[in-house]
């Protein structure tokens, strides 16, 4: 018997393919594009995974990014760690941003996920593509409490914003 907890899902694509560890103690399991789309420099997309899941209450599943894509290419997950709540029931989409400054690939002629170097442009993500990781997480619930003041509760470590430095 299994001591995991069970992440239910269900394909909403036939062909979609269901999230998997890439290493026996990965902390994310690699997520895949159900369909192809193309991505326009300073432009945000949804990539449909195809999957729709039933989250139990007291998780969360965090979308995050590829470390491959993060460092080869101008792709970003711009809300990472993206949270996909226990109530949510559609389909999973994965937004990407192309931080790209310029446009060196034409529509016609988009770069790759496969395209070495961190090119600049117009990509076009392939289904099947691994585009981002997605982390099952455990949720902790507060309860809000309104007080007058807060400067009495724990320590004021003092500072703001920035205030030790960049260094």
């Amino acid at each position: 018997m299994s001591d995991k907890t069970g992440l239910y899902i269900e394909k909403c694509r036939e062909d979609a393919v269901i999230p998997k560890y890439a290493n026996n103690g990965d902390a994310g399991m690699d997520i895949y594009a159900a369909e192809d789309v193309t991505v326009e420099p300073g432009k945000s997309v949804l990539v449909p995974t195809g999957l729709k899941m039933a989250i139990p209450y007291g998780y969360e599943v965090q979308i995050r990014p590829r470390s491959g894509i993060s460092y080869k290419t101008p792709l970003r997950v711009p809300n990472s760690p993206g949270t996909i709540d226990c109530g949510y029931r559609d389909e999973v989409n994965v937004i990407i941003y192309n931080a790209s400054l310029r446009e060196d690939a034409s529509p016609e002629s988009p770069f790759t996920l496969d395209d070495k170097g961190c090119k600049h442009g117009t990509y076009i993500i392939r289904k099947g593509d691994r585009v981002a990781q997605m982390v099952f997480a455990k949720v902790e619930y507060c309860e809000p409490v309104i007080v007058e003041s807060v400067a009495g509760i724990g320590e004021n470590r003092g500072g703001g914003f920035g205030s030790t430095g960049i260094n």
